[in-house]
């Protein structure tokens, strides 16, 4: 024992080494000079016995404490020799009897002996040098052998524990003692690189009655998950027979080190431990690899107030929410971080709130300040963010033409739209992203010449490997009737993509096949797509992510409507119901199976159109046959161009709705507008693509 230490103190001084002035045991003490000279002169002999004499101690407890000097001296080596001197089996024999005395009842003395308690003080020394043995081997590089010494340690307290009738937490320095046995085994064998021992010591660790504090507990828990995260060797689950009835059992390694990182940070809410960052981190990453943001942001949570900045917990948690697809949550904790008493110029935070806005009509206006903000904010290190800034500009204004009053403020906002992403990929020229929003923004303006360009220079910038640039490829070559090049396209992708993501090329091919007058080959397609659809769901069954979902673009229900829609078009109204009730059993009040059902039903269409836009204010298929329903109807002519006008105010590329709103102005004698209408549903039936361009770019419905 060194100067005013007394044989209950922790034990972390072992690694500060300090230097050695007196020894005290047994209540006695002696100056350490005199050992010290012993070792300096190589005497290790003479330094015992001296020990032993001048503390009255036994040779087991005078080399655990000689050992203990050498290594506070960092004498490794000549500690490991004294250290081996030490008995193991001897030691067990004085800790078992230690542990077997039951603890007293609350409120009666236990009656120790002084022989008692120099025995408690002389197990827990020998322990310690066997302990201090460990990380003598471990320093010298001789891990195997130091994890070896560990284990040998373990497993002989563990035996006497197991027999029922110990209580290791009987001796607080004891109890220490061996958590720091147990905390360093599996560390050895992960340094000597045996990660089967080292999976198997952490679960031992964990799953074994030690008792351990829960600081202890948690650094192992945390050392578990970092091995399970970065070893890079699959552990398989653990042991069912270990587990409680009921329990959560993972199976594999990112789920439980998920589970035991989650247990970390309980503890630390709990305020069972201190507050340690990097376990946050661990976690952060884990979730991040399987998508799983929003736990992300339930644990960010509830963590206690104070350990995060506020506006830095707003922006992590936005960032988590946006990843989950909750976006409406995302963008009202971005609103509070950018508050002007907050952090209004926080440039990541001002780029997330203009692209979560960018993909809301409702929201472009917004979106548009953001945008607007973050460029003027980009500036010295940031200046690089300024092309991203101008590229969530562009697309809110593209956004804001969805929404848009009048046909000038209409073409003021495409041309604004152009000019910022034309400005940004003048920053950043090889970014594939701006090549193809500039490709889906001239093509939604009908400039299909520019929209092709753009869309093969996007499709060389990716070689081909993203599937969007094959879609809108496609679509921009049936915009110009060029169906036949169109499926040639769609072809050369489905060879290059994987069968899971083949799903938005197959109702494209479908579609197309429609469109050149092969309606059994689009059925076929149709069949064939269904049969995907649904092995693809039952593949990945209940636990698909939001991203796996959205990125599908296919779903069942779709490919009965699309079904439906082929069979009426034939006039086979009996194939058509039968896919319209598939399609009600998976979704039964839609606006689409309305719509399709009022096309086989013609005495009752008017009240269908009615009830499908009830459902769906937006759905312009409906709202056209609407006002195409009241075209011959005098009295309500005002009613028919009130509702075509709004449906071309939704999407102003609309043909259909253009010629109905000419026959409305011709039925009503303005023969002038009536000759603008048709003449604009003439020029759009030349440049109308089969799906929306919207759909590509994930910005709106698209319609069958």
């Amino acid at each position: 024992m060194t100067e005013s230490e007394s044989p209950e103190r922790g034990e972390d001084e072992e690694e500060v080494g300090v230097a050695v002035r007196e020894i005290r045991y047994n209540g006695q003490c002696m100056k350490a000079a005199e050992v010290e000279a012993k070792l300096n002169e190589g005497n290790i002999e003479a330094a015992e016995s001296s020990l032993r004499e001048g503390l009255s101690l036994n040779a087991e407890e005078a080399r655990a404490l000689l050992g203990k000097i050498e290594y506070q001296r960092g004498n490794l080596e000549v500690a490991l020799r004294i250290f081996n001197g030490i008995d193991l089996q001897e030691t067990v024999q004085k800790i078992q009897p230690l542990l077997e005395r039951q603890p007293s009842k609350k409120g009666q003395k236990r009656p120790e002996s002084t022989h008692v308690v120099n025995t408690e003080y002389s197990a827990t020394l020998v322990l310690e040098g066997l302990y201090l043995k460990a990380k003598s081997l471990q320093k010298l590089g001789k891990l195997t052998e130091a994890a070896n010494e560990c284990k040998s340690v373990c497993d002989a307290v563990e035996n006497i524990i197991c027999s029922g009738t110990a209580d290791v937490q009987g001796d607080k320095k004891l109890q220490e003692t061996v958590s720091r046995v147990v905390e360093l085994l599996p560390e050895l064998w992960r340094q000597a690189g045996c990660h089967n021992e080292a999976l198997s010591a952490y679960r031992r660790a964990l799953l074994n009655q030690w008792k351990l504090e829960n600081e202890c507990c948690a650094r192992i828990q945390k050392g578990f998950a970092m091995f399970l995260l970065y070893s890079g060797v699959e552990a398989g689950p653990p042991n069912l027979s270990l587990q409680v009835d009921g329990s959560y059992v993972p199976k594999n390694n990112l789920e439980e080190a998920i589970l035991l990182l989650m247990i970390v940070m309980r503890k630390f809410n709990l305020a069972n431990i201190k507050w340690d960052p990097s376990v946050m981190e661990h976690l952060i990453y884990a979730l991040s690899l399987c998508s799983q943001t929003s736990v992300l942001a339930k644990q960010l949570e509830e963590v206690v107030p104070g350990v995060f900045n506020r506006i830095d917990r707003w922006k992590a948690t936005a960032l988590c929410y946006s990843g989950a697809g909750e976006d409406k949550v995302s963008l009202n904790l971005l609103r509070k971080s950018l508050h002007k008493h907050e952090n209004p110029n926080d440039l990541v935070s001002l780029l997330l709130a203009a692209k979560i806005c960018s993909e809301d009509a409702l929201l472009a206006s917004e979106g548009v300040k953001y945008a607007e903000r973050a460029i003027l904010n980009a500036k010295g290190v940031n200046e690089h963010l300024k092309g991203v800034g101008l590229r969530m500009l562009g697309l809110c204004l593209g956004k804001q033409t969805k929404v848009s009053s009048s046909d000038f403020e209409r073409s003021r906002l495409q041309s604004e739209a152009l000019k910022s992403l034309n400005q940004a990929i003048g920053l950043e020229c090889n970014n594939s992203d701006i090549i193809f929003e500039l490709a889906v923004q001239y093509a939604e303006q009908r400039n299909l010449n520019a929209a092709l360009r753009f869309a093969k220079q996007f499709i060389d910038a990716t070689g081909g490997s993203v599937l969007r640039g094959w879609r809108l490829l496609a679509l921009i070559l049936s915009a110009q009737q060029r169906f036949s090049e169109a499926e040639v396209v769609t072809d050369a992708a489905l060879d290059e993509t994987g069968k899971w993501e083949q799903g938005p090329l197959l109702r494209l091919k479908a579609k197309l096949k429609v469109s050149r007058s092969q309606p059994t080959d689009a059925i076929e397609t149709y069949r064939y797509l269904l049969a995907l659809v649904q092995a693809n769901r039952k593949h990945f069954g209940p636990h698909r992510t939001l991203h796996q979902i959205e990125d599908d673009k296919v779903n069942e229900f779709e490919v009965w409507q699309g079904l439906a829609n082929l069979y009426s078009s034939l006039s086979h109204w009996s194939d058509a119901e039968i896919c319209l009730e598939k399609a009600k059993a998976l979704f039964e009040y839609s606006p689409e199976t309305l719509h399709t059902e009022a096309q086989g039903e013609p005495k009752e269409a008017l009240s269908l159109y009615v009830n499908s836009t009830i459902l769906d204010a937006r759905y312009l298929p409906s709202k056209v046959l609407i006002g195409a329903a009241l075209v011959n109807r005098k009295n309500a002519l005002p009613v028919a161009r009130s509702i075509l006008s709004d449906a071309l105010r939704i999407e102003p590329m609309n043909r259909t709705a253009w010629y109905y709103l000419g026959l409305v102005h011709k039925n009503d004698g303005r023969m002038g507008e009536a000759l603008d209408c048709f003449q604009a549903a003439t020029m759009l039936g030349e440049s109308d693509p089969i799906e929306s361009f919207s759909s590509v770019s994930g910005t709106g419905r698209s319609h069958q």
